[in-house]
């Protein structure tokens, strides 16, 4: 169990999800630690309402957990798009280079595509047990790499299960974490298989 201020155990080298639910597919994940702090790349391959893409990204969060760069190339049949986002830890953010006022004061990026990216507001926030805390993030969609502002918040409700809410999608869960602080079950979304 671990609690606000206690550490997750280090992350294994590679994590791996199988989506179902909103999507049918599969996500890989590989962790690295450098001096910045951890860098995450992985893929996702699904189909979602028709559509198949693939999404791969490379992450780089610092040691408070807060992002500061990626890289997302998304595939499908309508081609190939790739974005570069670049945070600078206080809320501020760039899309392509280009300032993203929609996104001031947001820590996380949160990939549509990914499971693995609702670790980072668990790592950077802690929270206490019976305790919500806000998390707005730049959402990358999955088709076509749009970045809009996502309203989203954790509230904790065991020692790793959190009720998740993203009001503007009308969606709310309770996951699932493991002592890494990763997630393990992400109802209508994904599992952990490795």
């Amino acid at each position: 169990m671990w609690g606000p201020s206690s550490s997750f155990d280090a992350l294994p080298q590679v994590a791996a999800w199988r989506h179902r639910g909103a999507r049918s597919g599969f996500e890989v994940a590989f962790f690295e630690e450098n001096p910045w702090g951890m860098r995450a790349r992985g893929t996702t391959t699904a189909t979602e309402d028709g559509v198949s893409w693939v999404v791969d990204y490379i992450v780089q969060v610092d040691s408070s957990w807060r992002t500061r760069s990626a890289r997302i190339t998304g595939r499908s049949a309508a081609g190939t798009r790739v974005i570069e986002v670049e945070a600078d830890g206080a809320g501020g953010w760039r899309i392509d280079g280009a300032v993203a006022p929609h996104l001031q004061g947001c820590l996380d990026l949160d990939l549509e595509s990914s499971a693995m990216t609702n670790t980072f507001p668990i790592h950077r926030l802690r929270p206490a047990p019976e305790t919500q805390v806000s998390a707005p993030a730049a959402y990358v969609r999955a088709d076509g790499l749009s970045v809009q502002r996502l309203e989203q918040t954790y509230y904790r409700t065991g020692s790793r299960r959190f009720r998740y809410t993203a009001p503007d999608l009308g969606f709310t869960c309770t996951m699932t974490y493991d002592a890494h602080g990763l997630v393990e079950d992400y109802p209508g979304i994904a599992t952990r298989v490795q």
